[in-house]
């Protein structure tokens, strides 16, 4: 079956949103990794004071969270292994539950949550990911080449 170029209401919210969250934790990740690291750490140090974790458990998750928030992001903005990215996420998530919550750290537990939330819905929808590497590749596999449009845009 031939699609148009058009993206349905559905596709165009799923787009949207996995940009948004993507560019989001990617970022989070980017400025860790390219501002001052003393200063993530000692928040880190500050944010789970009260958490019955090693110090050097904390460290090791201060050193290797903002690779993975910029690595999982990136996946989000491209499209490109999707449903990886966003069960990493949810597991990244998972764990910054379980330290947050340790820490008693009650508001950002909560606010936590959100992020949590945005990660369920794009793992539940993800076949609405029409405009992502990820779809292209498969058409490429499949040996569909996009279908252009008489202005020469590709199309499904």
């Amino acid at each position: 079956m031939k699609r148009s170029v058009n993206m349905t209401k559905n596709e165009i919210a799923y787009l949207l949103l996995r940009l948004t969250l993507g560019a989001n934790i990617f970022l989070h990740g980017f400025s860790r990794l390219i501002g001052d690291h003393a200063v993530f750490a000692a928040y880190m140090d500050k944010q789970m004071h009260n958490a019955s974790l090693p110090g050097f458990l904390v460290h090791f998750v201060g050193v290797v969270l903002p690779w993975c928030e910029g690595t999982v992001g990136l996946l989000m903005i491209l499209g490109l292994w999707t449903s990886v990215a966003l069960i990493a996420g949810s597991l990244l998530m998972l764990t910054l539950q379980i330290g947050t919550c340790l820490a008693q750290n009650w508001d950002v537990a909560g606010a936590q949550l959100i992020y949590v939330l945005l990660y369920f819905i794009l793992l539940t929808y993800c076949e609405r990911n029409r405009w992502s590497l990820d779809r292209y590749i498969m058409q490429l596999k499949e040996g569909k080449q996009p279908n252009r449009n008489p202005n020469g845009v590709a199309a499904e």
